[in-house]
């Protein structure tokens, strides 16, 4: 595929050496072994972050369910009760492990000052809707019900996610207000994966998109949904964009990329919760692909995206 003109510079050497993948079922399973190895080699490769020590384990799942398994990270000089954050990874509902943003999470964790868990949840298309969102809300409980005893103040505790993480990050924020068993302060959407509709083969005026294209969100979305998405009757929680009612939830921050495919959609959704008086902060970063702040962390783009996570994160869970 050859490069969109309009790629910030900066962003072009990570883009040049990804490598050409075609995502479906049956090559689902080399394709998460390739990512396994290369994210083994490539946190293998990264600096240790001092002053943060983390901690793996299995948390009570879904009524009836398997455990999840989350990771904990906790600065080491932890003084008090400090704010929590749930952390939900991407990869379009079929990809990925807690090991991918493992590094992430620990400069977050150090930067914010707070405890973060990150989320193993269950992939599509083996264990589709509603078990990953399902997983999720059962780590957020666990959270919860034991953050006196990992030193976390209850009463700030956030959640996000990247991608299919945001995704996932958005229907739990929508499922924690209507189960109403527990209250988040802040969610984090970066480049969230909310809308199955979008699903439009590439054409002239679809053109296709680097990193994750339009096939690949096809095959999400479906292994996802175990059902053609696009259709009658997708829960809220499934697909975020979906809700009509988005009032009384927590301020939301949302970071998009505008040549992410998903960048119509996070738009969309930011304007309906600023229309329900959500206080919600919307930036759309010229140049950037889907991922860039992950793929290039050194570009401009990049450290700007970072910063302006990190900030809205540490303002949001300041004491209240």
């Amino acid at each position: 595929m050859e490069i969109d003109s309009r790629v910030d510079p900066e962003l072009v050497p990570a883009l040049e050496l990804m490598p050409n993948v075609v995502l479906n079922k049956a090559n689902l399973t080399a394709i998460r072994e390739f990512m396994a190895t290369m994210t083994a080699e490539a946190n293998a490769q990264l600096p240790k972050v001092e002053g943060v020590i983390q901690e793996d384990r299995m948390v009570p799942g879904p009524p009836g369910d398997p455990d999840v398994r989350v990771r904990i990270y906790r600065p080491t000089e932890q003084t008090g009760k400090i704010p929590g954050f749930l952390w939900i990874h991407g990869g379009g509902y079929v990809l990925g492990s807690i090991d991918g943003d493992d590094y992430r999470n620990h400069l977050r964790t150090k930067s914010v000052g707070c405890v973060t868990v990150s989320v193993d949840y269950r992939l599509a298309p083996e264990s589709p809707y509603p078990a990953p969102v399902e997983d999720c809300y059962a780590a957020l409980k666990w959270f919860f019900d034991n953050a006196g005893s990992i030193g976390v103040d209850k009463s700030r505790i956030a959640i996000g996610g990247a991608s299919a993480g945001g995704g996932l990050a958005a229907g739990l924020a929508l499922l924690v207000r209507d189960r109403a068993e527990m209250n988040i302060v802040f969610q984090l959407l970066m480049y969230p994966m909310i809308d199955d509709s979008n699903i439009e083969p590439a054409s002239e005026t679809h053109p296709d998109t680097h990193i994750w294209n339009r096939a690949m969100n096809l095959f999400g979305w479906t292994s996802y949904l175990d059902r053609a998405p696009g259709g009658e009757g997708i829960p809220i929680d499934a697909a975020a964009y979906r809700a009509q009612d988005v009032s009384r939830l927590p301020a939301a921050l949302i970071v998009v990329g505008d040549l992410d495919p998903f960048v119509e959609e996070d738009i969309r959704y930011a304007r309906k919760l600023i229309q329900a008086k959500v206080p919600t902060e919307l930036h759309v970063y010229p140049g950037a692909y889907h991922g860039f702040n992950a793929y290039a962390p050194e570009a401009t783009v990049s450290r700007e995206c970072n910063s302006t996570v990190a900030q809205a994160l540490k303002k949001a869970l300041s004491d209240q």
